[in-house]
């Protein structure tokens, strides 16, 4: 009964969810605390990273692992430093770039990413897949071009440097067996390049009450916990999918600022998710349908 659980669409459909809005929520914390000035770049994407392993591995010991403990199951030093240059890169990223602006290079650099080395390693893209993806990208350019500013050199290459990260980062968590145990382990590895990172910005060091929790708040759920849900709905995601989906979670954090902020639907939003929406939906069941056929 469970062995079919997992393998039910809806089951992943409620994982990738979960861990699109904890992506979006993740956004939303992070401007919150850099673009308010109540920490720093580096001290914020130390203690996001250092929350997250503190909270996964806290899981870890609450709620042990029953089976045997394969080797697969504890991460990797490669998926650490991935995740690692991810987090610092966003941060430092956002200094210099507009949220929308940074949104587009991040995210068009992540899906262009998954998409060009899933091809180098022999997964040709079909028609309705590259179909898919030009809508749902089209879509994503038409939410965030009102807002496009030129971007900083250095904000651009951060902030693609930061995609480019997260892309293998997500590849790396395709084959994981134990989701929980290799996120854990992923942000505990962080740990060493953490205290380096601290130590070499000590001095330009800015923290405030708020910006701690804001970090630990990114840290330990939107980062941690969204990151072990992500890598869990990866096995039921194939590459393209995977890359694809991720142009979701700007409309979710448009979305959250309605819930949350009172800001109004605009037309933009409605036209822009409709697209990304439809798009996906090329992709994921024009897929199905393929490999069903």
């Amino acid at each position: 009964m469970n062995k079919l659980a997992l393998k039910s669409p809806f089951y992943y459909l409620l994982l990738t969810t979960t861990a699109l809005t904890a992506f979006a929520a993740n956004s939303v914390l992070c401007r919150l605390a850099l673009g308010e000035g109540l920490i720093d770049a580096a001290g914020f994407s130390a203690l996001r990273l250092l929350f997250g392993a503190l909270v996964l591995l806290f899981i870890m010991w609450v709620k042990p692992n029953k089976q045997p403990q394969q080797p697969s199951s504890k991460g990797s030093w490669a998926a650490s430093f991935m995740l690692f240059t991810y987090a610092v890169a966003f941060s430092y990223a956002y200094i210099s770039l507009d949220t929308a602006t940074g949104a587009l290079i991040l995210f068009g650099a992540v899906q262009m990413t998954i998409i060009l080395l899933s091809m180098l390693s022999g997964d040709r893209l079909k028609l309705f897949e590259i179909l898919g993806v030009l809508i749902a990208f089209g879509g994503f350019v038409y939410l965030v071009f009102p807002g496009i500013e030129t971007p900083s050199i250095i904000g651009f290459t951060l902030m693609t440097v930061a995609g480019i990260a997260w892309g293998l980062y997500t590849l790396k968590g395709r084959g994981s067996e134990n989701p929980l145990s290799d996120t854990a382990y992923n942000f505990f590895r962080s740990i060493p390049l953490v205290i380096v990172l601290a130590i070499i910005t000590l001095k330009d060091m800015q923290l405030s009450f708020e910006g701690v929790v804001l970090a630990g708040l990114s840290g330990g759920i939107a980062s941690g916990v969204g990151y072990a849900v992500w890598y869990m709905a990866l096995r039921g995601l194939s590459a393209t999918v995977a890359a694809v989906v991720q142009l979701l979670v700007p409309v979710i954090a448009a979305l959250g600022g309605v819930v949350f902020v009172s800001e109004s639907i605009s037309v933009d939003l409605m036209v822009s998710g409709a697209l990304i929406l439809g798009g996906i939906s090329v992709v994921v069941f024009g897929k199905y349908g393929y490999e069903k056929g």
